[in-house]
């Protein structure tokens, strides 16, 4: 496991095409952020999406997502997306997530629950997360 990725953070910026005709980010579009930010996360523990599939038969799909909107992001914007694991089960984790402008003190634009749930790659059944993917996920506190 990899200390540094207690929490993990990732950037991206907005783009037109992110947002509405006011130039406010499209309130779906933070789902993108947030998924994005996990397939970071998941990369810089070692594992990339398709080889998990391919390998160890299993993929990780959103079972739920509560967000609440705080502030609006906006075109140009440089936006950081945190993800924190606050509850690790036999198949499923649960992220706390975070969408905030870079250097902002003001706090977060958008913030986060989801629970994504490991799932066998074929039957999309429910299976337990394997364990040389616990193994690098951190303790949860």
């Amino acid at each position: 496991m990899c200390p540094a990725l207690t929490e993990f953070s990732w950037q991206v910026r907005v783009y037109y095409e992110d947002t509405d005709s006011g130039g406010v980010v499209y309130y779906a579009n933070y789902l993108r952020f947030l998924e994005r930010a996990r397939t970071e996360w998941m990369r810089a523990l070692g594992f990339e999406q398709d080889e998990l599939i391919r390998d160890v038969g299993v993929l990780f799909a959103v079972r739920s997502a509560s967000l609440e909107y705080q502030r609006p992001a906006r075109f140009n914007d440089l936006l950081t997306v945190s993800v924190r694991v606050v509850e690790r089960r036999r198949a499923s984790l649960v992220f706390e997530q975070r969408v905030q402008r870079l250097d902002d003190a003001g706090g977060p634009l958008c913030s986060a629950l989801i629970k994504i749930a490991c799932l066998d790659a074929e039957s999309l059944a429910p299976r337990p997360i394997p364990e040389k993917i616990l193994r690098e996920i951190p303790d949860v506190d």
